[in-house]
């Protein structure tokens, strides 16, 4: 993700969420020693979707992802969350988690495809009184790795 990404990344996110992130906490994680932002760019050029990464030692985070709705559907969001275990696991990463919303079905069922377990809720947790569904994908590390 690039400051130039971020108009477009904006735009998706307002569409994504009811409290979106602001331009400031992007430029944040882009320039967070910790932080691994990373575009999906189709073969057109158009920015497709956006993930937030956060990787502390062996611990990962997904942050935020999103993709924009006209593109939805089209494996975009699997995409970059592949990428995300994938770069995390070469830094060393042991586990990746994140928080869902309990009502987006779409994602949790991806993220259950991708290998990610449930492992707690918090009450609440959003504005509008919903839970979060928290969520982890643990490498399966054989003693040579």
């Amino acid at each position: 993700m690039a400051e130039e990404d971020l108009d477009k990344v904006l735009e998706i996110e307002s569409l994504s969420f009811s409290r979106p992130w602001t331009r400031r906490h992007f430029l944040d994680e882009m320039k967070s020693a910790c932080g691994y932002p990373t575009v999906a760019i189709l073969p057109d050029g158009a920015l497709a979707g956006y993930l937030c990464l956060k990787q502390v030692l062996d611990e990962a985070e997904i942050l935020d992802v999103a993709v924009d709705p006209s593109l939805r559907g089209r494996r975009i969001g699997r995409l970059l969350v592949e990428g995300a275990l994938a770069s995390s696991r070469k830094r060393g990463a042991e586990v990746v988690s994140l928080e869902v919303r309990v009502g987006n079905n779409e994602a949790i069922a991806l993220y259950q495809r991708l290998g990610f377990r449930e492992i707690g809720r918090r009450k609440r947790y959003y504005d509008n009184g919903e839970d979060a569904i928290l969520m982890e994908y643990t490498f399966n590390l054989s003693p040579e790795e």
